[in-house]
């Protein structure tokens, strides 16, 4: 006899990791502050390890968006403090902004593929994503560019972004919670 386990959401831990950790490094893209221990620190703990933990968490739950999202999302975090870090410690050179650029309009592809993925969600996941994938054309063109225009800009659409996970992550946990809606996140028809 099967016994049907009643497992908690693992996304609300996802959503949070990613949505604090891009806040804090597009704080740093809007110019507000330089990069520091800080922000590798949150990418390589919350924005990365909480993320790959909830990904993992979604396989159990057989959510296999979930799954590709936030273990995808949590070892970009982890790819992006190496890639800052590694050449500061010598072990390879600092990647060009050029090629740099490369890397963000490939994780904007995913992204935007993901925001497919998300039509028939809820209308925050859809803004999340789609906020997202301008993102990471924003900070692309910011790359391709030498733009600290555009930078800035991105950092303030990277702001939104982050709140928005912030948002849908306390709304799952508190709509739960209360066992109602208390924080609307505009349901899927």
């Amino acid at each position: 006899m099967s016994q049907s386990l009643n497992l908690a959401n693992p996304g609300p831990l996802g959503l949070m990791g990613f949505g604090m950790t891009t806040v804090l490094l597009n704080i740093h893209n809007a110019g507000f502050f330089p990069i520091s221990a800080m922000i590798l620190a949150m990418g390589l703990c919350y924005g990365g390890a909480a993320q790959i933990i909830a990904g993992i968490l979604e396989f159990k739950k057989g959510n296999t968006f979930g799954l590709t999202a936030f273990t995808s999302y949590g070892f970009f975090w982890v790819s992006l403090v190496a890639l800052i870090v590694m050449p500061t410690l010598g072990w390879a050179e600092a990647t060009p902004h050029a090629f740099m650029a490369w890397y963000l309009v490939m994780w904007g592809v995913f992204t935007a593929f993901m925001f497919i993925a998300t039509l028939r969600g809820n209308f925050v996941l859809k803004f999340i994503f789609a906020s997202l994938t301008v993102l990471f054309f924003l900070l692309a063109a910011r790359d391709f560019t030498g733009s600290s225009l555009i930078g800035t800009i991105a950092g303030f659409e990277g702001i939104i972004c982050g709140l928005s996970a912030i948002y849908l992550a306390m709304a799952e946990v508190i709509n739960e919670q209360f066992g109602r809606t208390v924080l609307p996140i505009g349901e899927a028809k």
